[in-house]
């Protein structure tokens, strides 16, 4: 098979392309960066519908990762920010799923569980249709999933959550680095969901690849639903951080610009039933984590 892997510049994206290098695969990495570390790249911009029309109907790839995206999501809220977050989550996923369709390839969406209000304490089925955004991050993600299942029939919409991963930024890192230079920080501990590390969901991703086994999934690590608050008490100790960690309400916090879902449950027993191998438990990929990024 050959992959073309949007956004290798993020932490997922490097990752794909990584776990792909490892099978063998023929992959081709892009974004909109000049450089990359890998060697098979090509620059582009997904908002540019002519470049991604003829990059994918002249490379012909047998599947496409979209991993590509404004993750920003309280910079997503600013007037002046939202015709960029609109080109890049939603007309340049449309521009990448019409291309597809055009050659006949498989497609790769990643989602988030932000496409939900997240009210309630019940996880989130991948086929539940209750879309409610609270946020412009997530109402363009959802239209992105909208522009690939109206267009496409052979897809993958993969909704993940509270992501973190070796390239990049991440909660993990900032609250480590915050950590080192504080005695106290504040962790909300009233959103509840599962993290998700970009080394074990790639694996998953390209596994899906090799199938026909199309739809909407949930793909989170395993281990159980935590707060925010247990995810920073869990890697300060395997860290060896004794900095306090206090937990505090949303709003107690109170210094996001967007609204974030309480519930960010998700869940993944589609995988099994799909035939598809869960991801190991967060505890377990937190260990692994920091073995890897040496902080």
């Amino acid at each position: 098979m050959k992959f073309l892997v949007t956004g290798v510049g993020g932490q997922l994206g490097f990752d794909v392309m990584n776990e792909l290098s490892k099978r063998g695969y023929d992959a081709i990495g892009t974004d909109i960066l000049h450089e990359s570390a890998f060697n098979s790249y090509i620059q582009l911009d997904i908002t540019d519908e002519k470049a991604v029309r003829e990059t994918i109907t002249k490379l012909k790839p047998d599947a496409v990762v979209h991993c590509a995206a404004w993750t920003a999501v309280d910079a997503a809220e600013d007037d002046e920010n939202k015709p960029k977050v609109y080109a890049i989550n939603v007309l340049g996923t449309k521009h990448i799923a019409e291309a597809c369709k055009e050659i006949g390839c498989k497609m790769v969406y990643i989602s988030t569980d932000y496409v939900f209000d997240g009210q309630g304490t019940e996880p989130w089925q991948p086929d539940c249709k209750d879309y409610k955004p609270l946020n412009y991050y997530g109402q363009t993600k959802l239209e992105g999933e909208l522009a690939v299942s109206s267009t496409l029939d052979k897809y993958f919409i993969v909704r993940i959550a509270w992501v973190f991963g070796l390239n990049g930024k991440n909660f993990i890192k900032t609250m480590i680095n915050v950590g080192k230079t504080h005695d106290e920080v504040r962790v909300v501990n009233d959103q509840i969901g599962t993290p998700t590390y970009t080394y074990d969901l790639a694996r998953l991703l390209v596994d899906m690849c090799e199938t026909e086994k199309y739809g909407y999934y949930h793909a989170t690590n395993e281990g159980g639903y935590i707060s925010w608050y247990d995810f920073c008490c869990e890697f300060y100790r395997r860290y060896g951080l004794k900095t306090k960690v206090t937990p505090v309400t949303t709003a107690e916090y109170g210094l996001s610009k967007a609204k974030r879902p309480y519930n960010s449950r998700l869940d993944k027993s589609k995988l099994r039933e799909a035939g598809f191998t869960p991801l190991p438990t967060w505890q377990d990929a937190v260990k692994r984590y920091l073995e890897e990024a040496k902080l």
